[in-house]
């Protein structure tokens, strides 16, 4: 909702100046897939490596920021949509920051994906899609999620009751039945060399 009460103000420190006192670009990596599918557990060696090579980086992860910011949302349609729209505007915040920012959502909606997308320039979302069969995420179930779905506990829950649309056109895949964790962070990382993110 427009407020015609309020006027952005610009910083006089740029974006580009941030990047380049940090000595790299920064950028959205945002993992999407089932729950069970690895993204928190891929993102956190992630965000370790990268940490360690002297990037600037921060992850929000799906669960943490449900205790603070987005305590209010539930998981219908509508509130899932919310959810990903202020991590969004919160990703964006930080990648104007200079920072190279990992977030680990289900995101079951390629819509909402690609409206965080379209809110960053081009080149600053990078959509890392954690492949792994709905079989393989519910035998893993570590949070006994699946099961609570299954019995009726967990209403409108993604790859039970609710959908999960997956990426057509990621920037990386990483498929988690196959490559160990170290495999899939190398592949990040050769992505972002590759590219000159870092």
């Amino acid at each position: 909702m427009a407020n015609n009460h309020i006027t952005w103000h610009d910083s006089v420190v740029t974006k580009a100046e941030r990047q380049d006192r940090h000595q790299h670009k920064s950028a959205i990596i945002w993992f999407t897939g089932l729950s069970g599918s690895g993204k928190s557990t891929v993102s956190v060696a992630l965000e370790k490596a990268l940490f360690d090579k002297g990037i600037h980086t921060y992850r929000l992860d799906g669960d943490n920021v449900r205790h603070g910011l987005n305590q209010n949302l539930g998981f219908s349609p509508e509130d899932r949509k919310e959810n990903i729209r202020r991590i969004g505007e919160v990703s964006k915040l930080m990648v104007d920051a200079g920072v190279l920012t990992i977030t680990a959502f289900i995101s079951p909606y390629a819509t909402d994906r690609d409206g965080v997308r379209n809110i960053v320039d081009d080149g600053e979302f990078i959509e890392v899609y954690t492949k792994c069969s709905l079989e393989a995420c519910e035998s893993r179930d570590p949070k006994g999620l699946y099961q609570k779905a299954r019995s009726g506990e967990i209403p409108e829950f993604t790859g039970v009751s609710a959908p999960y649309e997956a990426p057509s056109s990621p920037e990386i895949i990483i498929d988690t039945e196959r490559d160990s964790i170290d495999a899939s962070v190398a592949h990040i990382i050769d992505y972002l060399e590759q590219h000159q993110y870092i």
